[in-house]
């Protein structure tokens, strides 16, 4: 975008030339841009299924991930199961880019991804990390960017309002894990001055 594929017609903005039509995804309905990526999503999310619920090195990155101590005594590899995640992590976000640029976009640019990452987290966390769990988590926050354009362009509210809730609904996610896994117990004064409650 900087470099040698930057658009010679593009005023000097970080970004590539339009993909030539034989490049581009076309959409399944025109009134929509909605793609055939959506098809290889879905395929991404049963092969997930797969990996971490049928698969004994899906098993290990479970278990690495939940338990590190737990792991090590089982002889587990850490440093594979960190591996393992950080290259499907990275191919699922090439593959995704690739989908994103090919087809709504139809070009490489600096502002490709408007915060797709940290939509991704709330994904995982309100999915409770299954992949049935984070289709439909997925589809609940997509509905939180189509209704916050549509909120902005009919209400006039601030296009931040989207990112605030979901900020806000992954800090109470956050603190609710934390009041499930831990419990506030009141010391009465007896108690605090060695004498038998």
């Amino acid at each position: 975008m900087r470099g040698p594929w930057r658009d010679p017609n593009g005023y000097n903005f970080p970004q590539t030339a339009l993909l030539p039509p034989a490049g581009m995804l076309q959409p399944l309905d025109p009134m929509y841009r909605v793609t055939a990526s959506v098809f290889v999503a879905l395929l991404a999310l049963a092969a997930l299924w797969v990996f971490t619920g049928r698969s004994f090195a899906g098993y290990r990155l479970s278990v690495g991930g939940a338990a590190p101590r737990a792991a090590r005594y089982a002889g587990f590899s850490e440093r594979g199961a960190i591996w393992i995640g950080l290259l499907t992590g990275g191919a699922a976000a090439g593959v995704a880019g690739f989908y994103e640029a090919a087809g709504p976009l139809g070009q490489l640019s600096a502002v490709i991804s408007p915060g797709y990452g940290f939509a991704a987290i709330i994904v995982a966390f309100v999915g409770r990390l299954s992949a049935p769990g984070i289709l439909l988590a997925g589809l609940f926050l997509a509905l939180t960017y189509v209704g916050g354009e549509s909120v902005q362009m009919t209400h006039g509210i601030p296009s931040p309002i989207t990112r605030v809730f979901q900020g806000l609904l992954l800090f109470l996610l956050l603190a609710s894990e934390f009041f499930v896994s831990y419990r506030l117990v009141r010391h009465t004064g007896a108690r605090r001055r060695g004498r038998p409650a």
